[in-house]
């Protein structure tokens, strides 16, 4: 009995020993653990360069591309143009806090590959107190905001000069909800396309592809301009223009370098590739267009950065600035020709290059990310770096986008040419659609 009580003593006291040493060698595991997943907590640095984004981002819609656009259409169209920009800033930031975010961020289950739940309508989910990383869900949500504002504003420049304003008020509305929003999930908000890899850290896919893709499909379904071809449609005013740009490419930075959602190294090299990139395209496009028609132009260059800036935008978190350099020069050069050459020969009339800049813009940005794409930059491989495969990754992507995007597109532009039509008649297009539409002229 007693050789049994020592044997049972031995055995509990080796035991103890043995868990003592486990729970020595797990100690600084689980305080590593601890180290490498922190609870979430409110950063006011991360937080001021949020709340700086969101406005330098909405910035570039009003009044940054509602200036770039109406100096580049006839006087007698712009103020229409103006108000589409103007417009579409107050519709979709409701049409975000209503659907669009739930959409885009929210939970959808089973589904959630491809879209989010509805548990966020209305913002319904956002306190006071709610966070998103190191910075209020209330910013998140409105940065998101301003990101769902310009896009399908974009998207009027292809469709300028012709399309009724009650028209284009449903239509982004409508694109918001079934083809901008959807996408945004599958990218940003944990569907299909983020977790198979593809890289668009602050919209190629997402912003460029999407409006540029379907810019084409509105101006195909709607058709040429009365007098296309023969009448002079040359921009009223490039001073307008050259100031949009200007505030295009200032506001780019809350675009690209706010998209690190945090003041930190990535938002400072994303800042830095996208004015090498910029400035690179815009040189590319002034040359290319000096060498082609014997003059530059202020069109050719605010359109070469503007190019530029589409192009670092789904790149700009995994590149280094030698990637940018290479990106931005491609970028201008490509988006000349389709914006000029190959718009001609196909004949299709994307009244301000929606699709040429945007649409071009952001494929050649999309795939070029992965090719320069720098693992000590984003934590991803490119082409460069022995990562081929990333290339097919991206290329999966944009085809995915412009497939959704292009046929939700043609769909909803139907809809709505059935029950209440798309384009002004003959006499309002003649006569200005300023006049007309809104009683309003340019003195």
């Amino acid at each position: 009995m007693k050789t049994c009580i020592r044997k049972i003593t031995s055995v509990a006291a080796m035991t103890a020993a043995w868990a003592m040493v486990n729970m020595t060698t797990a100690l600084p595991a689980l305080a590593q653990a601890a180290e490498t997943k922190p609870t979430p907590t409110l950063n006011s640095g991360d937080t001021a360069w949020m709340l700086t984004s969101t406005v330098l981002v909405l910035m570039m819609t009003i009044p940054g591309l509602a200036l770039f656009y109406s100096g580049m259409v006839r006087k007698k169209n712009a103020l229409a143009t103006v108000m589409q920009s103007f417009a579409a800033a107050c519709l979709l930031s409701i049409v975000w806090m209503v659907v669009g975010y739930s959409i885009a961020f929210g939970d959808g289950g089973a589904l959630n590959a491809y879209m989010g739940g509805f548990e966020k309508m209305f913002l319904a989910s956002i306190g006071k107190e709610s966070l998103q990383g190191t910075i209020p869900e209330s910013v998140f949500a409105t940065f998101q905001m301003t990101f769902a504002i310009i896009t399908p504003a974009l998207i009027a420049g292809a469709v300028a000069d012709r399309m009724k304003f009650s028209s284009f008020l449903v239509f982004i509305t409508l694109w918001l909800i079934f083809v901008y929003a959807p996408i945004c999930h599958w990218v940003w908000g944990g569907g299909f396309l983020g977790k198979d890899g593809v890289l668009d850290f602050a919209g190629g896919t997402v912003v460029h592809i999407n409006s540029g893709i379907a810019g084409l499909v509105a101006a195909l379904v709607l058709g040429r301009r009365r007098g296309y071809g023969a009448e002079n449609m040359a921009p009223h005013n490039l001073v307008y223009t050259a100031m949009g740009a200007a505030f295009l490419w200032v506001g780019w930075f809350g675009f690209n370098a706010g998209s690190a959602a945090a003041a930190n190294d990535s938002a400072g090299m994303a800042m830095l590739v996208t004015q090498i990139a910029a400035a690179a395209a815009a040189l590319a496009w002034m040359f290319s267009e000096w060498m082609t028609h014997g003059k530059p132009s202020i069109l050719g260059i605010a359109s070469g950065a503007v190019a530029g800036l589409v192009a670092i935008t789904p790149a700009a978190g995994f590149v280094d600035p030698k990637g940018a350099l290479v990106l931005g020069l491609a970028a201008g050069v490509v988006c000349f020709i389709a914006s000029t050459g190959i718009k001609r020969a196909l004949g299709y009339d994307d009244s301000l290059d929606v699709f040429g800049i945007h649409g071009i813009g952001g494929i050649v940005g999309a795939l070029l990310t992965g090719v320069f794409a720098v693992e000590a930059i984003g934590g991803t491989k490119g082409v460069l770096e022995g990562n081929v495969g990333q290339l097919w990754i991206q290329f999966y992507g944009i085809v995915a986008t412009i497939v959704w995007c292009a046929v939700a597109t043609f769909v909803i532009l139907m809809i709505i040419r059935v029950t209440m039509g798309l384009r002004v008649d003959e006499q309002t297009e003649v006569e200005g659609l300023d006049i007309r539409l809104h009683g309003e002229v340019v003195p």
